[in-house]
């Protein structure tokens, strides 16, 4: 079992990670993955593995919250701890994720199999559902009262 983070490392996380220039370009990183996978350029793959990692603490943090990315980074976080509801699941909105995930999972398949029309049409529907989930929660959390 792991030792939960201390909050002011939580913080610092999620106050870089809120940098929109963090958000927007981790987008395209799925179809990256994906591509590198139907290629079978595995220097790519890692390399957009890594990026994935480390791209939520190589920005600063925003000086306003104004961009719509930002709030999306901090309406995840808002949406997972003080709502205390998950990512992932059946309910609305969160089977945008779940069909999100699944549709990775088929992307990655396909471009394993080297079907390019299948995993074009999986990445599209992997990164659309990802954004259809942000949407919906940044519109619950631009609604949330005065904390």
């Amino acid at each position: 079992m792991t030792a939960p983070l201390p909050n002011s490392v939580r913080d610092w996380f999620w106050s870089r990670h809120s940098n929109p220039k963090s958000g927007w370009s981790r987008v395209p990183t799925g179809a990256v993955i994906v591509y590198a996978v139907y290629q079978r350029r595995w220097r790519l793959l890692t390399a957009a593995l890594l990026w994935t990692a480390i791209n939520p603490i190589l920005f600063a943090p925003p000086d306003t919250e104004d961009a719509w990315m930002t709030r999306a980074v901090l309406a995840e976080r808002w949406w997972l701890r003080e709502q205390d509801n998950g990512t992932m699941g059946l309910d609305y909105p969160n089977v945008c994720n779940t069909g999100g995930a699944l549709a990775s999972t088929i992307a990655l398949y396909a471009a394993w199999r080297r079907r390019p029309v299948s995993a074009a049409a999986a990445t599209l529907a992997m990164s659309g559902l990802k954004l259809w989930w942000l949407r919906e929660i940044v519109q619950q959390y631009d609604k949330r009262g005065p904390e």
